[in-house]
């Protein structure tokens, strides 16, 4: 993978920007081009959608997936790969992008992307208040959830295919890690 060097900008230029060919953010007020999405990426991206969608008719809320924006703050501009709004969310969902902070953001590691997802990304959700966090390995087929206490991300743990876990942010719905990594 090349190594593209972060170039700093305003919110204003930023949205200035052409359409992209690869996914960019602005993360801490530097431009940030991200690796284009491999199959195996988009299927687990889709499945996790999926499986969120799936409880709506119990939690209520809304369903995105990437390419979609979020504005957090000025110079913070991330585009997760899958967000849930719950109905009662500070999220405004715009025109064009989302308002404030999602209440689940769901990252998928791609190669080049781990840094990122568990650096600058978990420091700006953290500090914005996405309540809970799941940082996704596709490849070795584990999802890693944290949720916010007092400000703070604690780890819930890790859990890899074949195994549930609850999500306190989707009202203690139990999610089953096979429907996310099937093939």
């Amino acid at each position: 993978m090349i190594d593209v060097p972060r170039i700093r900008m305003t919110d204003a230029e930023y949205f200035e920007l052409p359409p992209q060919s690869q996914p960019i953010e602005l993360i801490n007020g530097e431009l940030v081009v991200n690796p284009a999405p491999v199959p195996r990426h988009q299927n687990v991206m889709l499945n996790t959608a999926f499986v969120l969608k799936d409880l709506l008719p119990i939690v209520g809320g809304k369903v995105f997936a990437a390419p979609l924006e979020v504005y957090l703050g000025q110079g913070q501009i991330p585009q997760p790969d899958v967000m849930w709004i719950a109905p009662d969310s500070k999220c405004i969902i715009d025109d064009k992008r989302l308002m404030g902070p999602p209440d689940l953001v769901v990252e998928i590691f791609s190669p080049g992307s781990v840094v990122n997802d568990r650096g600058d990304k978990f420091d700006l959700y953290q500090r914005y208040g996405v309540r809970e966090y799941w940082m996704i390995d596709p490849s070795e087929e584990y999802i890693e959830v944290f949720t916010l206490v007092n400000n703070l991300f604690i780890r819930q743990g890790i859990y890899a295919t074949g195994k549930q876990f609850t999500s306190p942010v989707l009202g203690g719905a139990v999610i089953d890690t096979t429907k996310i990594f099937e093939w």
